[in-house]
């Protein structure tokens, strides 16, 4: 049940009303007794008693005394009570207020450390409690995502460090040893050259890709949205993907509306499926199709891939988008793909305000990408 913030607030509000109306009530009772009793002569005989007991004087000099000195300057004595009995109730007041301050300072306090007890304050303290366990919450998932993101910038340091090493070393290799045979025979020498030439294209591919989700991280890339034929944009990607898929025997088959339009960025949004149409043609069973279906629904248009080929599993499918993440680990940046394709598609399909998955189950793996429809 969702708790009214503003009734708890309202009966703290209530109990240090409630407190202070008490003290002052209690303070003007004091001072009307206090009057009452002095003008009813009530402390005058205990004024005169104490003069005859304590101080040995006769009853008519110590009446006389009391009537020149105190009751002669009754209003004194009076103001002086009261300004006594209003110092005892402020400081009262400030005490029990201050003992609140200082019960949230000790809970600010408790927000340093580094701990998972929760902060716990008086009953009617109840909403500044909660805050302050809400901040401590917070600060703490912070903590982790700090943390977390530390380990993932030293992770992704490792993974471009080791992605780029390979084709760096293959292009040293054929370098040096091109410069240690001069004599080289010239088509030895063209395709070492070549190889060399191959080599450092796939470096560059590999350092743009990640400078491009640096870009898409940092939320540097805007968008030049139109409208789009998402029909006749995935007939033109599958036609340009031909000459990968025709190796391998593998075709593409469109299951979808014609006149289908959407509101994109053409060309980030033709990286996502021509990203999405590499990596079907890499783990596809030869001789299949890839299928591209879509449909129209109110709020959005969804686009589905599907391909035959290994299952892929459910810890794999988690981790499908992030970077440089391969399902086939044994595949090196050398031979596979550079493990940022699906990560950059994710980063643009978030950047338009959709999603994108991936499930597989009975070797159909199936990605899926909703963006939001131009309605």
């Amino acid at each position: 049940m969702k708790v009214d913030k503003k009734d708890e607030y309202f009966a703290f509000q209530s109990k240090l009303i409630r407190r202070v109306c008490m003290n002052v009530i209690t303070s003007i009772v004091v001072v009307v007794g206090l009057y009452l009793f002095i003008w009813k002569q009530r402390i005058g005989d205990l004024i005169v008693w104490i003069l005859e007991t304590v101080f040995d004087t006769k009853h008519e000099a110590a009446f006389y005394y009391y009537s020149d000195h105190f009751r002669g300057n009754k209003e004194i004595f009076f103001a002086v009570a009261v300004l006594l009995i209003f110092t005892v109730l402020m400081v009262r007041i400030f005490r029990w207020v201050t003992g609140y301050f200082r019960e949230v300072n000790q809970g600010i306090e408790s927000l340093l450390a580094d701990d998972e007890k929760q902060i716990q304050l008086s009953p009617e303290m109840l909403p500044f409690e909660r805050k302050l366990n809400s901040v401590k919450q917070t600060l703490a998932e912070r903590k982790m995502e700090t943390a977390l993101a530390e380990q993932r910038k030293d992770e992704l340091v490792m993974y471009l460090a080791h992605d780029i090493r390979t084709p760096l070393t293959s292009v040293i290799g054929y370098l040096n040893l091109l410069e240690e045979d001069p004599n080289m025979p010239p088509e030895q020498r063209d395709a070492r050259v070549h190889i060399a030439l191959e080599k450092a294209y796939r470096l560059e591919t590999m350092v743009n890709e990640f400078f491009e989700i640096t870009k898409y991280k940092s939320q540097k890339i805007t968008l030049s949205k139109e409208t789009i034929d998402l029909y006749y944009m995935l007939v033109q990607l599958s036609d340009e993907m031909s000459p990968v898929l025709a190796p391998r025997g593998n075709t593409v088959t469109l299951h979808l509306d014609e006149n289908l339009t959407i509101e994109a960025d053409p060309e980030k949004l033709a990286r996502v499926f021509n990203n999405i149409l590499k990596n079907a043609a890499s783990y596809s069973f030869p001789h299949t199709e890839i299928v591209i279906s879509a449909e129209k629904l109110e709020h959005e248009v969804i686009i589905r891939f599907q391909n035959s080929g290994e299952d892929i599993p459910n810890e794999a499918l988690a981790s499908l988008f992030n970077k440089f993440y391969r399902v086939d680990q044994s595949r090196s940046s050398d031979t596979g793909g550079t493990g940022l394709g699906l990560a950059i598609a994710k980063e643009i399909v978030t950047l338009h305000g959709g999603a994108i998955s991936a499930s597989s189950k009975n070797h159909v793996v199936t990605f899926t990408v909703s963006l939001p429809s131009s309605n």
